[in-house]
């Protein structure tokens, strides 16, 4: 908690470190928070994205982080909400890490790992360059994959799996268990990170397998491996679903590839540069140091490692694996492994790298001649990185009571290139434009004043649901101050309407008879965010099998003899 605290006092002084995800976070905060306020409990379309257009941002986006950030805009002021998620984030990370070193750790070493995981480099670069909030939050909960995919099938003992249970099998429900809720919150949080944690998981699994000799491990861990991606299946069913709804492959637009953004690599645009280098530098001291500290553990035998033989294997395979994917040697892997090139930023893979950093420099530390070389170089390279990231990045003061206006305002805030509509160019969105326009249906009539078409009384203009009533005075189209998305269906006078997307922005378009009209547009709930909700409570269900303690309850129940 101090470390976290010590990582955050700068917002206290000189603003938020305003780095290049700020603005995306505090809009979807702030944006959920209001539809909070107006009724809607889990949002899913973005109402006040695009100047008011909105965007299906919430389906695409994974919940937890833009739920934690509303959550704690509710009882904050918004100036204060970065700093409080950077705080609970690194604080969770310690606890994380701390609750994965205790296994097989003393508790001062395991608190020294805590701080080291919490404030490595790249976390600060996370922090202060980059604000990558969802992305941090998911950091901090990959001790715990890693932690039970280590138990998972490990013979119950006193220095194993503390508190587990006394049988075998019940200790094997219940690490499946908690496999499945961290890997699955790590999917709710971030999907690169989602997609890192899975193959990273994979790999520690394997490489436990075969120090055990048993492939109940791999069998168990792949079991929990489906119950997790069960459980984040509210979010996973429908951002599989309906991609082809959105531009999604504009998250692999030109500078977002990673062929473009291994290590040291240059592309012809000088601030992807700056923000590569920044990243290199910084993976190549990361990967130096852990893998020097691995060597110098491994050389003395640290009393770690005999206790942690498979958890340093699994580590070792982690570390080393993550590096070879931040080359270009490993661009063959980028291109061939499922879903990989989504993770978009090789130098991402530094998130799995972090907790065989805090390990193996914790073990390197134990040596009592090397101690005080150890710790001075550690406090030189996390001073050195929270100074050259806090440098590079934007301090502002504003940038909470600016959004916060807009979306207050209803003049809402840019939206993004992957979750507009498909087709839509939002670029060339109006800013200011009013709920719902008026045109003629006829292209000779487009020079009639828009005031003589028709009168709009606007009833109702919630995130999910539109009502307003025309009296046209001859056929006109109506254009909504809306993004035309599938999800959004239309009614007129109690009658189905086809609607359709303006051909250069995706405003939706459609037209109403002379006369009365009572419109009603509403989004829908589709068929796949349905199956999702109801796969997650059916994963909820049978993890909540595994981990209640049945044998337990058995012995409690009174003999009826």
């Amino acid at each position: 908690m101090a470390a976290a605290l010590a990582v955050v006092a700068p917002f206290f002084f000189l603003g938020t470190a305003s780095g290049h995800d700020l603005e995306f976070h505090l809009s979807s905060w702030m944006d959920v928070a209001r539809q909070w306020h107006e009724g809607v409990l889990y949002p899913r379309w973005a109402a006040w994205a695009n100047y008011g257009f909105g965007e299906a941002r919430f389906i695409f986006y994974p919940p937890a982080s833009w739920l934690l950030g509303a959550a704690l805009g509710s009882i904050l002021p918004w100036k204060e909400v970065p700093g409080a998620f950077v705080w609970l984030a690194l604080t969770l990370a310690g606890a994380s890490m701390f609750r994965l070193a205790r296994e097989w750790m003393p508790a001062g070493e395991a608190a020294r790992a805590a701080v080291l995981y919490a404030v490595n480099p790249y976390h600060l670069v996370v922090v202060y360059f980059r604000s990558a909030y969802a992305e941090l939050l998911a950091s901090a909960l990959f001790p715990l994959v890693v932690l039970n995919a280590v138990r998972i099938g490990r013979d119950p003992s006193p220095d194993a799996g503390r508190g587990a249970g006394n049988l075998p099998p019940r200790t094997l429900r219940r690490d499946m268990a908690g496999l499945a809720l961290s890997f699955a919150a790590i999917w709710l949080c971030n999907a690169p990170a989602a997609v890192i944690t899975s193959y990273s998981l994979v790999l520690v699994l394997a490489v436990v397998t075969v120090l055990r000799q048993s492939a109940k491990v791999l069998l168990a861990g792949g079991v929990a491996m489906a119950l997790g991606l069960l459980l984040a299946c509210i979010y996973i069913v429908p951002a599989t679903a309906e991609p082809g709804w959105v531009n999604i492959d504009e998250v692999l637009s030109s500078g977002l590839r990673p062929e473009q953004n291994f290590l040291f690599t240059s592309i012809d645009d000088p601030e992807r540069n700056l923000v590569n280098l920044i990243l290199s530098t910084v993976a190549t001291a990361q990967i130096a140091i852990t893998g020097l500290a691995a060597a110098v553990s491994i050389h003395l035998r640290h009393l770690l490692l005999k206790k942690a033989r498979e958890l340093c294997w699994a580590l070792l395979v982690l570390g080393g694996a993550s590096a070879i994917l931040m080359l270009p040697v490993s661009g063959l892997a980028w291109r061939a492994l499922p879903k990989l090139r989504y993770v978009q930023f090789p130098w991402r893979w530094l998130l799995p790298l972090g907790v065989g950093f805090a390990i193996f420099v914790v073990a390197a530390i134990h040596q009592t001649h090397a101690r005080r070389a150890w710790t001075m170089l550690m406090a030189g390279v996390l001073l050195a990185a929270a100074w050259y990231s806090g440098h590079q990045t934007w301090w502002d003061t504003q940038d909470a009571p600016v959004t916060q206006a807009a979306i207050s305002q209803d003049r809402g805030y840019e939206g993004t290139d992957e979750y507009q509509t498909r087709g839509a160019g939002h670029y060339d969105l109006p800013q200011g434009a009013p709920l719902v326009a008026l045109a003629p249906v006829e292209e000779n009539e487009n020079r009639m004043k828009r005031s003589s078409l028709g009168l709009v009384r606007v009833e109702r203009w919630a995130p999910e649901e539109k009502i307003f009533t025309v009296e046209a005075r001859k056929p006109v189209r109506a254009a909504l101050r809306l993004l035309n998305y599938p999800a959004w269906q239309v009614e007129v006078n109690g009658e189905i309407e086809e609607a359709e997307s303006h051909e250069d922005t995706g405003q939706m378009l459609f037209d109403l008879p002379e006369g009365h009209s009572r419109v009603r547009v509403r989004f829908t709930r589709t068929a796949d965010r349905t199956l999702g909700a109801a796969l997650t409570v059916l994963a909820t269900v049978v993890i909540a099998g595994l981990a209640w303690p049945w044998r337990q309850v058995k012995l409690l129940q009174p003999n009826s003899s």
